[in-house]
């Protein structure tokens, strides 16, 4: 994409919620570049362009499916405004405690939680078996994105503290690599399963 498309009809460019610079952001595991898609948009909000099309949200921008994962479980699904929100906040506070560029720490939290081996399950003559597997690049940013979202759902629950407070906590937690951090924790624990099912 040429630099003036990334332009605005006034000449500007074009910020992540009028904020922040995506062009910026790198992306240190190369094994997941191509699945972080760090496409400049105003409002990352595609639609559900992607739904029908086999890999298609590979091209989804990341914030967006940090979006999406965010209002997954019964209670928030189908508020993606309410979730675009809390999304847009917990990037606020992040920028604020770190001083960094927010799109950057989300990558830097979804490179470190990824896992890179998990477990499937093998039928054979009539036994069921886990076997250790290579997990491919999109489901890796699919499981650390889920994560994340799941760390910050359950910091919040029974707790006075905001889902925005908590979702940056988890956020920092994950990039810098702290103990603290759930997505980390869960990230640890599959791989240490699949570690025994070599």
């Amino acid at each position: 994409m040429s630099s003036e498309a990334l332009r605005t009809l006034d000449g500007k460019k074009v910020l992540l919620f009028g904020k922040w610079d995506v062009e910026e952001v790198q992306v240190r595991d190369k094994s997941l570049a191509p699945y972080i898609c760090l496409k400049p948009v105003l409002v990352p909000h595609s639609e559900g362009r992607h739904a029908k099309r086999r890999f298609a949200k590979a091209s989804v921008p990341v914030v967006e499916r940090l979006i999406n994962m965010m209002m997954r479980p019964g209670r928030n699904a189908g508020k993606k405004f309410l979730a675009a929100n809390i999304v847009k906040n917990a990037l606020e506070l992040v920028e604020l405690k770190t001083g960094q560029n927010p799109i950057q720490v989300l990558v830097w939290a979804i490179e470190n939680a990824s896992p890179r081996e998990e477990t499937t399950r093998v039928v054979y003559g009539g036994i069921l078996y886990h076997v250790s597997v290579d997990v491919s690049p999109q489901r890796r940013v699919d499981l650390a994105l889920r994560h994340i979202c799941e760390g910050a759902r359950l910091a919040a629950f029974n707790n006075p503290k905001p889902i925005e407070e908590c979702l940056a906590d988890e956020i920092i937690a994950a990039a810098y690599g702290e103990p603290s951090s759930y997505a980390l924790r869960k990230k640890e624990e599959i791989e240490r399963i699949a570690l025994a099912a070599r």
